[in-house]
């Protein structure tokens, strides 16, 4: 590991509706990632609270719950990334609010903020249908964050389906891809080690990926939080049923040394793409 590597933390979570009971879960293997090295904590979708109507639970940034990880990162020193949580959305008619991700710095300061982009708006296999805008606002902007421990992409469960999301990220300096979700197991099964490793080796970006598990209002989470590095190994995973803490090691320098052998970015032939793409434009 070079001198720039540091130790991560990944935090798989069973929410439920009571926010309290999922303060507590999380704030346990939040301070246990610390106990064991961490300089980064990530947790998944909805760590604050998983209910049926998400328009009762919008609170506002900075606010009370963001102030709860806020005050924890200041505590514990560690860059702490929420997952994400339910951001009220004043402007919206329909009063629909955010699923709105924020990194916070060790002295507690929000420093990045990211609202899922692509909404979660199909029928899934068993036939029954999700229209994920019905209760939340869709976000306007990509967000990478550059940190002392590395730049990082912020992304939201079913952005994880939209490579150009994350090739633009890999453009702009992103080292991680953060994957923070609520992948059910009805498509996990099938897709999530797939289009998480297919991230990783296009972008030659460490992928951590950080799951809930278990039984939501509408369907059964997948879990299998994961960790991949920049060559698509998966380095660690944790099981599909329970809450629970993977560790890995985040080395920056293999990021480089890996585009240095695959030179994926220099070789894109961006003037047939726009080319391709002014002619659909006519």
């Amino acid at each position: 590991m070079s001198d720039r590597g540091f130790r991560i933390g990944l935090v798989q979570l069973n929410t439920g509706t009571d926010p309290v009971q999922a303060r507590e879960q999380a704030e346990g293997l939040i301070r246990e990632a610390k106990e064991k090295g961490a300089a980064l904590v990530i947790l998944p979708e909805h760590a604050d609270v998983i209910v049926r109507r998400e328009k009762e639970y919008g609170y506002p940034v900075p606010g009370p719950v963001s102030h709860w990880y806020s005050s924890l990162a200041k505590e514990l020193g560690i860059y702490l990334h929420c997952g994400s949580l339910t951001e009220e959305n004043p402007d919206d008619e329909k009063g629909r609010p955010y699923n709105t991700s924020l990194l916070f710095s060790p002295e507690g300061e929000i420093l990045a903020s990211y609202r899922k982009l692509h909404l979660f708006d199909v029928t899934l296999p068993d036939g029954n249908g999700v229209r994920e805008s019905a209760g939340s606002s869709p976000g306007r902007e990509i967000v990478v964050a550059k940190t002392e421990l590395c730049t990082l992409g912020m992304s939201i469960c079913y952005d994880l389906r939209f490579p150009e999301l994350f090739r633009l990220q890999a453009l702009e300096g992103a080292e991680l891809l953060v994957v923070s979700a609520n992948f059910t197991a009805a498509t996990g099964c099938a897709n999530w080690e797939s289009l998480l490793r297919a991230r990783a080796i296009e972008n030659s970006c460490y992928v951590a990926a950080v799951n809930q598990c278990g039984e939501k209002p509408f369907f059964k989470a997948w879990g299998h939080t994961m960790l991949i590095d920049p060559w698509g190994t998966v380095v660690g995973e944790l099981d599909g049923e329970s809450p629970g803490l993977l560790m890995g090691t985040i080395d920056p320098e293999l990021v480089q040394r890996t585009r240095r052998k695959l030179p994926l970015q220099e070789n894109r032939r961006t003037d047939i793409y726009l080319l391709k793409r002014e002619g659909e434009q006519r």
